[in-house]
């Protein structure tokens, strides 16, 4: 599966290109796909970071502000902030270190 961002929401599509659905988002600038396929991260322009199931369902906010992107890192969850600083958290959104 793919993540691609069109008009400010998520669409989820095969490699083939069709797509399967589109995620109910706003104002998305990035979309992020687990290795599992199970989980999406969507970064949106007021800087919050949404961690989703593929199928749409909302599971919980792991930041609330001044994300500018988010990608899985293994299990845990790589946040770029727009002061330049990186975090690593949890999927839960528990801070485990500034980098």
């Amino acid at each position: 599966m793919i993540a691609k961002i069109v008009n400010g929401k998520v669409e989820l599509r095969k490699e083939s290109g069709i797509l399967i659905r589109n995620i109910s988002t706003t104002n998305a600038v990035q979309a992020d796909l687990s290795s599992d396929k199970q989980h999406l991260l969507i970064t949106t322009a007021n800087g919050k970071v949404e961690l989703r199931k593929i199928n749409g369902i909302l599971e919980r906010n792991v930041v609330n502000s001044n994300a500018i992107g988010a990608r899985f890192h293994g299990a845990d969850v790589l946040i770029k902030t727009n002061t330049g600083k990186m975090e690593l958290r949890k999927i839960n959104g528990i801070l485990i270190r500034n980098l």
